[in-house]
């Protein structure tokens, strides 16, 4: 039989757990070498400390002390690391199967721990799978029965980093944004150092903020994340946080600012061994490059790394990440002039997405426009702009949606459809936030004379 963990074990894992160092654990009102004799057993802290350290690592005191004393849980760690391990490895429904079974065996009453990793892992899955609707229902409940019991630092950012990127491809930007801001606000509070889930929340919440076309918001938080990246050991979270930057910069218009900064992020994740990151971020090196400019090598480059991106997410990838792929594709071959595989790749891309991916799916259509533009069809050019438009509108991407209306007037005027043209130009213009001081002098009824 197991000897039950001491209280000193238990903090160092919780600690590591939630990437804090020992002198990080300790500011500002202990010592590091107080923890590293707490951790040892060789001091037992007053319950004051024990309060401040519990709440540091997002635990009770109660836990910290072991007591109740809690059963041998090693056979449930064993299977809640298997189905992990299937879920990293791209199998989302095997995870999801063992995951499913782990949360219908146990009770949040008597292994909450065990119970809200599983319930958290399978609504993972959910994401992963594309079942968006049914990921956020899971979500919000297990944020709610969370509520005033032991949930884990890491795996609390974790939910909301789940809950935040759902939002956002569902197309409630304003959602996701609260979501994550709510929390970070929450984190902050406490006065911990910087964590690699806390990095990655915040590069999460970048890429929402550009979504929305909120690029001062997104620029303040890409130098800050950046800055607290550079704080922790984690290169990962510092290669996050490079590849958000880099997506601000470009929509500021500041490519070779944001090329440097992707290809370091690149270098970085590169370094690793998971495979699925590193082929997402070949997706954001690309799609740097094909925006860049016109230049045929350069559009050749971009879409070589993106047929690689492919080739690794096809078996790891989620149904998001193979979109993104796909229609990034997409776009490289429609600037290639190869128009019959672009609007291949296109297809497939919202094959893929399904209804649920509501803002990826207007960029889909928008290339499908530019392809059929290219080809000759303006009329399924006009629709398929026209339906982009509409999506990013509801998804509340303006300025995403504002352009959207005046490639789409664009095409109207070349067709010869002027009176559309203007409606749709007046679309951009109102999204852009322009409002002409004469509006409601105009809108008033006319005197009779």
């Amino acid at each position: 039989m197991s000897q039950p963990e001491s209280m000193g074990s238990r903090i160092r894992r919780l600690r590591r757990a939630a990437g804090l160092s020992q002198e990080a654990l300790a500011q500002p009102m202990l010592s590091t070498s107080y923890i590293s004799l707490l951790e040892a057993g060789k001091r037992i802290p007053s319950d004051e400390v024990l309060q401040q350290i519990a709440e540091r690592l997002g635990s009770t005191v109660e836990y910290l002390r072991g007591t109740p004393a809690l059963p041998d849980t090693s056979p449930l760690e064993v299977e809640l690391h298997y189905a992990d391990l299937a879920l990293r490895n791209g199998d989302a429904a095997e995870a999801l199967k063992a995951f499913e079974q782990l949360r219908q065996r146990l009770s949040p009453t008597d292994r909450w721990v065990q119970w809200s990793q599983a319930a958290l892992g399978a609504a993972r899955c959910l994401e992963h799978l594309g079942r968006l609707e049914e990921a956020v229902t899971r979500l919000e409940e297990l944020r709610t029965q969370s509520a005033g019991r032991e949930l884990l630092l890491d795996q609390r950012l974790t939910l909301v980093m789940s809950l935040c990127r759902c939002y956002r491809e569902l197309g409630d930007l304003s959602h996701a944004i609260e979501t994550a801001e709510s929390t970070i606000a929450e984190v902050e509070a406490l006065g911990l150092p910087p964590t690699s889930a806390f990095i990655e929340l915040l590069s999460t919440l970048i890429g929402v903020y550009t979504e929305r076309g909120d690029l001062h918001r997104a620029s303040y938080l890409a130098s800050r994340v950046i800055d607290q990246a550079e704080l922790i050991s984690d290169r990962k979270a510092l290669g996050a946080a490079y590849w958000n930057a880099s997506v601000v910069l470009h929509r500021q218009g500041r490519s070779a600012e944001a090329l440097a900064l992707i290809t370091k992020a690149v270098a970085i994740y590169s370094e690793g061994d998971d495979e699925r990151a590193l082929a997402r971020i070949r997706n954001a090196y690309a799609t740097v490059l094909l925006q860049s400019g016109p230049d045929d090598p350069t559009t050749e480059t971009a879409k070589s790394l993106l047929e690689q991106s492919i080739s690794v997410l096809t078996s790891l990838g989620s149904n998001i990440d193979i979109a993104y792929a796909e229609t990034a594709l997409a776009r490289a071959e429609v600037m290639l002039d190869n128009i019959d595989s672009a609007v291949s790749h296109a297809t497939r891309a919202l094959a893929v997405l399904g209804p649920e991916h509501r803002l990826e799916s207007a960029r889909v259509h928008l290339v499908l426009g530019a392809a059929h533009l290219r080809r000759g069809d303006r009329e399924a050019a006009q629709s398929e702009c026209e339906r982009g438009a509409l999506l990013l509108e509801a998804s509340e991407a303006g300025r995403q949606a504002a352009f959207a209306w005046s490639e789409l007037a664009d095409i109207l005027e070349a067709s010869g459809e002027s009176e559309r043209a203007l409606w749709a130009y007046r679309q951009s213009v109102r999204l852009l936030g322009y409002r002409s001081p004469l509006a409601p002098v105009l809108e008033r009824p006319a005197k009779k004379p």
